[in-house]
């Protein structure tokens, strides 16, 4: 194997790393909301190793594409796998966080705020999927487009931030509890707005293939 398909090799391995480490973050997750009291050593134990599984995740999504451009590997591969992360980490973590404030006291607003959030950037995933594949057998460009890689860029360590809120606001003071919430739940807004955006700069992008596509 020679040191180019190496490298592509390696790539394509940060990029599907981000399965099992969001799926670990899930289960650690899981676990410590349903099986430790909170305040325990075990519940702090596993709220940070799964905070780590969604740090780690973040890191892969921040790398594989910068090392694919400089090592001039970019491949089709690369191009219709790194949505695909996205997706299972859209459709993995913030379900998670929904049912995390709906089981929270005093968290219903902001579990409601959640589920919308939620909803929407799952159904923005699958418009997109569904415009990006006419777009592709149309021959156009389907590579992510610079909104997109910002709307993932933030939404993890928005989610870690928000996960973060859900696992110490039970311990915090309530001079500090209520301006995290209210932080959290800004972020929140505005990663649905940028989402609404983002649907918005691909539909229009990809919209012409959709038109060529429905001449009869």
């Amino acid at each position: 194997m020679d040191s180019r398909r190496k490298r592509a090799v390696f790539v394509n391995a940060i990029t599907f790393s981000r399965i099992p480490l969001i799926l670990s973050y899930l289960a650690f997750a899981v676990v410590q909301a349903a099986c430790f009291a909170p305040g325990t050593a075990g519940a702090f134990a596993f709220a940070w190793t799964a905070g780590l599984f969604m740090f780690a995740a973040g890191i892969s999504d921040f790398f594989d594409g910068r090392l694919a451009r400089k090592w001039g590997v970019v491949s089709k591969l690369g191009q219709l796998a790194d949505p695909l992360m996205d997706k299972i980490f859209f459709i993995t973590v913030f379900p998670s966080l929904v049912w995390l404030a709906a089981i929270s006291p005093g968290e219903g607003a902001h579990a409601v705020l959640l589920l919308f959030f939620a909803v929407f950037c799952i159904l923005r995933d699958q418009w997109v999927t569904f415009m990006r594949t006419i777009a592709s057998a149309d021959g156009a460009e389907i590579s992510a487009k610079w909104i997109g890689k910002v709307r993932t860029a933030l939404s993890f360590p928005a989610a870690g931030f928000v996960y973060a809120y859900l696992t110490m606001h039970p311990f915090l003071p309530g001079c500090w509890r209520a301006p995290w919430r209210a932080a959290s739940m800004s972020v929140e807004a505005a990663l649905l707005v940028l989402n609404f955006y983002s649907a918005w700069v691909y539909t229009k992008e990809y919209m012409p293939s959709v038109r060529k596509a429905a001449r009869i």
